[in-house]
């Protein structure tokens, strides 16, 4: 049997509500499975929280709104934060990342996000 985990678009005001609406949906109130990348990545590839067997898809409700939410803004938010807490020597490489998304290029957060469901669970994610 398929399990469906729902994330409600309309909580979605920015990426740290987003870490928040999905673990809730994986692991259920309060849950938690994780603040970036990696760990989506690691969820949806089984054992942290997800089916290890793969039967499992993500329906994502009011995608359009967290396309907004996670949209430029956050995008800009999110690089300017990166560029504080990398080595020195990739700052640079943020910097210009952040450059682009402020002249309107590039992927936003809500991108990154669906990059890494299509990377790690092709077909499992459905956007409502």
């Amino acid at each position: 049997m398929t399990r469906t985990y729902v994330i409600e678009g309309a909580e979605v005001t920015g990426l740290d509500s987003f870490w928040k609406a999905i673990g809730e949906a994986v692991n259920g109130p309060g849950g938690y499975f994780g603040r970036n990348l990696d760990a989506l990545a690691d969820c949806l590839s089984g054992s942290f929280g997800t089916p290890d067997d793969g039967d499992f898809v993500f329906r994502w409700r009011d995608h359009e709104l967290s396309r907004r939410a996670l949209g430029r803004e956050e995008t800009v938010r999110q690089l300017g934060l990166r560029a504080q807490r990398v080595p020195p020597a990739d700052r640079a490489e943020v910097l210009e990342h952040l450059a682009r998304v402020r002249a309107g290029q590039g992927p936003t957060v809500f991108d990154w996000i669906v990059e890494v469901f299509e990377e790690r669970a092709p077909g499992r994610l459905e956007l409502h």
